[in-house]
């Protein structure tokens, strides 16, 4: 069993590493950066030529906490928070970064509740 999850952890690393060969978050249009737990869902805006986080969120925060945080209802909470705290922070176009993760389920209802809250990607 731990052999197939170091598999998995591996490929998705790969998945990223080739798709941020291309993708770089500026000062115009930063980088949303998602990370998805079996538990948990977080994101970052990235300016990455300066190398600052300049919004993030994660369902581990009191403002999101509850029941049960690893499902779609609480990402979609946070893709709303997110957008909010970045629109807060002057961002308003960002360019969205999957993590190596499918665009499916959790990852797919941040970025849509995110839309809705006023960012464009």
């Amino acid at each position: 069993m731990p052999d197939i999850a170091k598999k998995r952890r591996y490929l998705r690393i790969r998945r990223h590493n080739r798709v941020r060969k291309t993708m770089r978050g500026t000062a115009a249009r930063p980088r949303v950066a998602v990370f998805r737990s079996n538990k948990h869902i977080s994101a970052q805006v990235i300016d990455d030529l300066a190398g600052i986080t300049l919004a993030s969120v994660s369902t581990t925060e009191s403002a999101l906490r509850g029941p049960i945080n690893s499902n779609i209802e609480a990402a979609s909470k946070a893709g709303a928070l997110l957008a909010e705290r970045a629109k807060s922070a002057g961002v308003e176009e960002v360019v969205f970064d999957r993590g190596g993760f499918r665009y499916h389920g959790r990852v797919a209802a941040l970025a849509d509740a995110a839309r809705e809250g006023g960012l464009k990607f």
